[in-house]
């Protein structure tokens, strides 16, 4: 049967079990818009910019583990996700991005709306595709969504010019793929699986250091197990959050620059550090000259070029997650005499992090007259779902959240880590309840990053999205303010926001509901009245304006030299 690409593009996307896209009209994909009207397989959700529509697939994507999916029109519609596109590049996000292009005569003649989103977008996208021909397309999408949901996850993008998308020939949707040049290795050495394990038991002052790449790879219970019959502390990045339970004994919490001083001096004191899906950032190793001074690294990672990238390593494993952690726990088992003289020999290292926990926990001061925000989140958490879904911007709400909520399940916190990206909180949030429409969705906000994509509470209430948006005002780029505070004299340089928004007006204007507060006596209220509101809510908290993230790691210091009272 003959379809025109348009049409074809759908079907492909039906073929690969997508059921929600999020996209934006214009004249170069009128087209799809237009086999899209009858196309009742999909659901379209219409965000009101292309950049809140990128985050919001990339949302779908992490709450799911699925791939993601989102369309623009040419030029300014296909600039505008860029954002969105390194976001997700940054972390590793399987999205495909399908773009519409100018009809391929005029490619390269400065036409209306034509802009090489090829060239732009190579950097930031695992590939880019330009369709030239319609009978392409199918192997093309079957090619995208491959790349982008192998190895090492990330976005692709597909660019499909007009007269592509209006063009006929036969649909016949590839079963297979084979890409001679990309071929990522997925099974991890099972002579390295032994190795790792023998330096594992040889060790006394072990740390599982634990990444995004854990969440991705779907290996959160392989390594639960693993830590749980060896003992190991660990200790996540930001992006893993959620791989290892933080109500676990063996949970250090989050390191790096405000990660807890347990799990921090853990490593610069450890002997073996377990690096698994982790990529060594810069804001967790700290000075690098310093870091883990004593420790040999195994490092396990889908991606070879993440390995020794950044940090030297003793032993590296190349290979998927769960597969190498499937593998290191049944070698385990093998040798349940020697784990169990390792595990005995582990009890002055616990006693050491028992010893780091208890002299600096991550803490706060009360206050009974002013809102502080890690009270906020602690609320939030007392009060939410088990398996409520979090997404945050970008600042210092997103560092109190990642200290003081909870996560105990992997796929609950959805945050830009590596691009750190203000304006992803609300459209991420977006995406995942599209995705889970009956679980409880809150996303974690500033009065600075909320407004970067505001204008999707008009998609929220429109699409019955019932997201709950909590906004920790305090009329500051808090971030920089504080590195103001504490590293220029106190000279606020265009950090500070004066100008009061009205967030219930502005909740009322889109046809939401809104609640706002200045006294901690209300915050457990409006929480509760926000939970039991069935549509979007907004609820600002008016918090104490200088409250500084803490434990903190100067830029430039070592991981052992944290901040922890100013």
């Amino acid at each position: 049967m003959k379809m025109n690409g348009a049409r074809i593009m759908l079907e492909c996307l039906k073929k690969e079990g997508v059921d929600t896209i999020f996209g934006y009209p214009g004249g170069t994909v009128i087209n799809i818009y237009d086999e899209l009207f009858s196309f009742k397989e999909i659901r379209h959700i219409l965000p009101r910019h292309e950049q809140a529509g990128t985050h919001a697939a990339d949302g779908y994507a992490r709450a799911t583990g699925r791939v993601g999916v989102c369309l623009a029109t040419s030029g300014p519609g296909a600039t505008n996700t860029i954002t969105g596109i390194a976001t997700a590049y940054m972390d590793s996000i399987p999205m495909v991005i399908i773009t519409g292009q100018v009809p391929t005569p005029l490619i390269g003649n400065d036409a209306f709306q034509e802009v090489d989103i090829i060239g732009i977008t190579r950097p930031c996208t695992k590939h880019s595709f330009l369709v030239r021909d319609v009978k392409d397309l199918a192997m093309i999408m079957k090619k995208a969504f491959y790349i982008a949901r192998s190895g090492r996850p990330g976005p692709v993008l597909v660019d499909l010019p007009k007269d592509v998308q209006m063009a006929q020939t036969e649909f016949i949707y590839p079963e297979t793929v084979e890409i001679r040049s990309y071929k990522p290795n997925l099974e991890g050495h099972p002579r390295q699986v032994e190795k790792a394990m023998a330096m594992a038991l040889d060790a006394r002052r072990p740390v599982m250091y634990v990444g995004g790449g854990a969440v991705l790879g779907n290996a959160s219970d392989e390594l639960t197990t693993l830590a749980r019959k060896l003992t190991i502390p660990v200790t996540t990045t930001l992006m893993g959050l959620g791989a290892f339970p933080e109500n676990d004994i063996h949970s250090l919490g989050m390191l790096g620059m405000h990660g807890a001083y347990c799990a921090n001096m853990a490593m610069t004191n450890s002997d073996l550090i377990i690096a698994v899906g982790a990529r060594f950032d810069d804001r967790v190793t700290g000075k690098l000259g310093t870091f883990a001074p004593h420790a040999k690294i195994i490092h396990i990672d889908v991606d070879p070029t993440s390995i020794k990238k950044n940090v030297r390593v003793d032993l590296p494993i190349v290979g998927d997650v769960k597969d190498v952690l499937t593998k290191m726990i049944k070698q385990a088992d093998k040798l349940k005499d020697k784990v169990a003289e390792f595990k005995a020999a582990l009890a002055p290292w616990h006693e050491d992090i028992a010893g780091w926990k208890e002299k600096h926990p991550i803490g706060y001061k009360e206050s009974s007259t002013i809102i502080k925000p890690q009270f906020v989140i602690q609320k939030l958490r007392e009060l939410s779902d088990e398996d409520a879904i979090i997404s945050t911007d970008v600042g210092q709400h997103q560092m109190w959240t990642a200290q003081f909520f909870q996560f105990n399940k992997p796929r609950t916190l959805l945050t830009s880590g590596g691009l750190g990206t203000m304006g992803f909180g609300l459209p991420s949030a977006m995406g995942a309840q599209a995705a889970f429409p009956d679980r409880q969705v809150i996303t974690i906000c500033g009065d600075g990053g909320v407004q970067m994509n505001i204008q999707e509470m008009a998609t929220l209430v429109q699409n019955r999205l019932p997201v709950k948006i909590v906004i920790l005002n305090n009329n500051f780029l808090g971030m920089v303010r504080q590195w103001q505070e504490l590293f220029f004299d106190k000279r606020y340089s265009s950090t500070c926001m004066e100008l009061p928004i009205d967030f219930v007006k502005l909740a009322d204007a889109y046809g939401a509901k809104g609640f706002s507060t200045a006294k901690p006596s209300d915050v457990e209220k409006i929480i509760k009245q926000g939970f039991e509101e069935k549509g979007p809510v907004i609820m600002e908290f008016k918090i104490a304006r200088e409250e500084k993230v803490l434990p903190m790691v100067p830029a430039g210091a070592a991981l052992n030299e944290m901040v922890l009272n100013a």
